[in-house]
């Protein structure tokens, strides 16, 4: 079988033998990791069911550029890992946690997203138990803690123009734990024109949030509230064995609404077993608990 021949005469492997790649430019590629957990805040009285809330995990740069302030774990792409590899070492390195739930969200290539020069960064989400993790802080890091996570719009416009309209939402981001409070606010805009649909989101309000990271946090609770009710991403941050209610308020907490407990247990039915083990928590009537069906497609 004869090989085929460019224009210049050469077969590929005499092209590839000759290549230059240093002739184009070469960015750095690095991974962030959205590390996310439901957690259950303390309560003063016993009898009162504890209060969840949905935290990511942020940590305190101790070098520059953007030193003293907070980012999400994540780290340079070594030239022997895939982009996949790099985000599992990164998650283990900072958690030590083995083959967490982990999910490619978005690629950020803005030429001016770091200020060390041309680096593209790959995002993605992990979920995890929050008994499951035992933090370790990279080299890179002062300290990593929980921050407890909201976001809301608190304004929306349209502008027309000649050939569409332009619809803008402005979203605040709050990051929170008992010593700290910090807030960022980002615009999120959809273009027409005509047929066409574009999206943009850019930050108005860095705060103390590192790079462009509030865009990453912000993007990836979105998806996750999209999948939740059509997908058992969920599982993967509750433990083994769980309430029915305790479930519930877990879709509340991401969801950031309330849902009515006849449809709710309806619609989730499938995705759960019941179990012959029952709570012992004190103060509280003993409830039934149930695991995760991995046949409920089935």
């Amino acid at each position: 079988m004869s090989k085929k021949l460019d224009a210049l005469g050469l077969t590929e492997e005499d092209f590839l033998r000759e290549y230059d790649i240093s002739k184009f430019d070469q960015p750095s590629l690095t991974v962030d990791i959205l590390l996310l957990t439901i957690s259950e805040n303390k309560v003063d009285n016993y009898r009162k069911l504890a209060n969840k809330s949905l935290k990511v995990l942020l940590i305190k740069r101790k070098e520059h550029p953007f030193i003293g302030k907070w980012a999400l774990p994540g780290g340079f792409v070594r030239m022997d890992e895939s982009i996949e590899a790099a985000a599992y070492r990164e998650l283990k390195e900072e958690t030590n946690v083995n083959n967490a739930y982990l999910e490619q969200l978005h690629t950020y290539g803005d030429v001016d997203r770091d200020p060390r020069g041309r680096i593209i960064s790959t995002s993605f989400m992990s979920l995890v138990n929050s008994n499951e993790i035992d933090l370790n802080p990279g080299t890179d890091a002062e300290e990593a803690r929980w921050f407890e996570v909201e976001y809301d719009v608190y304004k929306k416009e349209r502008l027309f123009n000649k050939i569409g309209f332009i619809d803008n939402e402005y979203i605040r981001l709050y990051l929170k734990n008992d010593a700290i409070n910090l807030m960022t606010e980002i615009k999120a805009s959809r273009v027409v024109s005509g047929k066409h649909v574009s999206y943009n989101h850019t930050i108005e309000s860095k705060g103390d949030l590192s790079f462009d990271h509030a865009l990453i946090i912000q993007n990836g609770i979105s998806s996750l509230r999209n999948k939740l009710e059509s997908s058992d991403i969920i599982f993967h941050m509750m433990p083994d064995l769980f309430t029915l209610t305790e479930l519930q308020n877990s879709f509340e907490v991401i969801l950031n609404k309330k849902l009515l407990k006849a449809n709710f247990r309806r619609k989730i039915s499938k995705m759960v077993s019941e179990t012959s083990q029952f709570t012992s928590d004190a103060g509280h009537r003993p409830s039934k608990l149930y695991e995760f069906n991995p046949l409920w497609e089935d």
